[in-house]
């Protein structure tokens, strides 16, 4: 019988072999399903997920997107959940965050807690992972709603710490977010460090709005770089 990889042991060998992959986020409550196919259609072809969540998300949305989804591709479908509402069994896999960067109990463990009862019965493969939220310029929806302060980009040193305090934690995947619609992408010099740091596959997302930015983000060090909202509303430059 031919073992096939769990998809974070494809993001941790794709990390290992320095190939980038490149997801695309959604968020529900912007998502019409009756365009999937349309939006299927235009994904970048080096997309390799597809990310599903927002920081708030109407109830249900995420389940209807995530079926609408899984009829018209193949790419892995994988959560990215605000909270303990935005879970769906139709998806792949599950990002299990850990607000690592705030001390809001909330996002640390409690929403967590919560989240268990619905995960337990499906057959979603969950990824701990470390979430750190990086000041991209601008205060944006999860540092409102998770009710905690981004990391100042110029303090390396402490987002490098607290990356490894991740690592050290347990955690699979540590994902540098800037936020939606961030003015500054999460810098070169953070990413560099980070990766250079750590021993796990790095996620960057947030204020990504071209191609140039893209590749700086993979030439500092990222494995798996998000885009979201400026592929979202168009405006994504290649």
């Amino acid at each position: 019988m031919i073992e096939v990889q769990s998809y974070l042991e494809e993001i941790q060998q794709a990390a290992y072999e320095s190939r980038k992959m490149l997801a695309v986020l959604i968020d529900p409550d912007k998502f019409d399903e009756s365009e999937a196919s349309k939006f299927v259609g235009k994904l970048p072809e080096e997309t390799t997920h597809i990310f599903v969540g927002g920081s708030t998300v109407e109830k249900g949305r995420t389940c209807e997107v995530v079926k609408a989804l899984k009829n018209r591709t193949g790419l892995p479908i994988i959560l990215f959940p605000g909270d303990h509402s935005q879970i769906s069994s139709h998806a792949d896999a599950l990002l299990f965050l850990s607000l690592i960067s705030g001390r809001n109990p909330e996002f640390l463990i409690e929403q967590q807690v919560r989240s268990v009862e619905k995960i337990r019965n499906t057959n979603l493969e969950i990824i701990p992972t470390g979430y750190i939220l990086i000041d991209g310029g601008r205060e944006t929806s999860v540092q409102k709603e998770s009710n905690t302060l981004p990391l100042a980009q110029n303090n390396i040193q402490q987002i490098v710490n607290t990356a490894l305090a991740g690592q050290y934690s347990g955690k699979k995947i540590i994902y540098l977010e800037a936020g939606s619609g961030a003015k500054n992408p999460v810098s070169a010099e953070i990413i560099q460090e980070v990766k250079n740091a750590l021993d796990i596959p790095i996620i960057v997302g947030g204020g990504i709005r071209s191609t140039q930015q893209l590749q700086l983000a993979y030439e500092a060090g990222a494995d798996l770089v998000v885009i979201g909202t400026a592929f979202e509303n168009g405006s994504f430059q290649q």
